[in-house]
């Protein structure tokens, strides 16, 4: 019986020899690569690792760490009382922004250390309008952040360092206003103050 060849009929048999070719082409030799696992020994070079040693002096990229005051809050080994760069409005309106997120839930939203996790009982939370923590310099604040203190973890892998910096110089503005009167306040900008 003969079979009239129809456009669609030609196309379904012209990816015949396409699949073909394509199935033919395809080698593991790509995905089967010749190399070293990690670790693995090597006859190679002498030394019979496959690793190489870094050479000396480099560095990883992303991590040349040369501004100790920025990346620690210290400077000469001591705790700085000094910002790595100066505090604008919008740095703590930032440092506001990551507070609430980070903060509150232990310290309360006045830093007085009410947080829900505090009114809880979980654990004993520091009050940051202690004179202690008052007279703390920003570089210790700031590396409590980072690395922890007691049961409170650190923030170093959750928080960047500019949005830390921006937490250090909203909590100096909660422990400025928190025993702030009238008299605090400019007597130019007194008048902006609403009941």
């Amino acid at each position: 019986m003969y079979h009239k060849m129809t456009p669609a009929r030609l196309i379904r048999l012209a990816w015949i020899p396409l699949c073909v070719l394509l199935l033919v082409a395809c080698h593991n030799d790509m995905y089967d690569q010749q190399r070293f696992e990690v670790f693995e020994p090597s006859t190679f070079f002498p030394d019979g690792n496959s690793s190489r040693p870094l050479p000396a002096g480099t560095v990883q990229y992303g991590d040349v760490r040369t501004d100790t005051l920025y990346y620690t809050g210290r400077v000469n080994g001591a705790y700085s009382t000094e910002f790595p760069y100066p505090v604008t409005r919008a740095m703590i309106e930032r440092g506001r922004q990551k507070y609430e997120a980070f903060c509150i839930p232990c310290h309360g939203i006045t830093g007085n250390g009410n947080g829900m996790v505090a009114q809880r009982g979980a654990i004993q939370v520091p009050n940051l309008h202690e004179q202690r923590l008052r007279d703390a310099q920003a570089g210790y604040i700031f590396d409590i952040i980072s690395n922890g203190i007691g049961r409170m973890y650190g923030y170093g892998d959750r928080v960047q360092i500019p949005d830390r910096w921006a937490i250090v110089a909203y909590i100096r503005v909660l422990q400025t206003s928190y025993n702030a009167n009238i008299n605090d306040v400019p007597p130019e900008q007194r008048g902006n103050i609403q009941p």
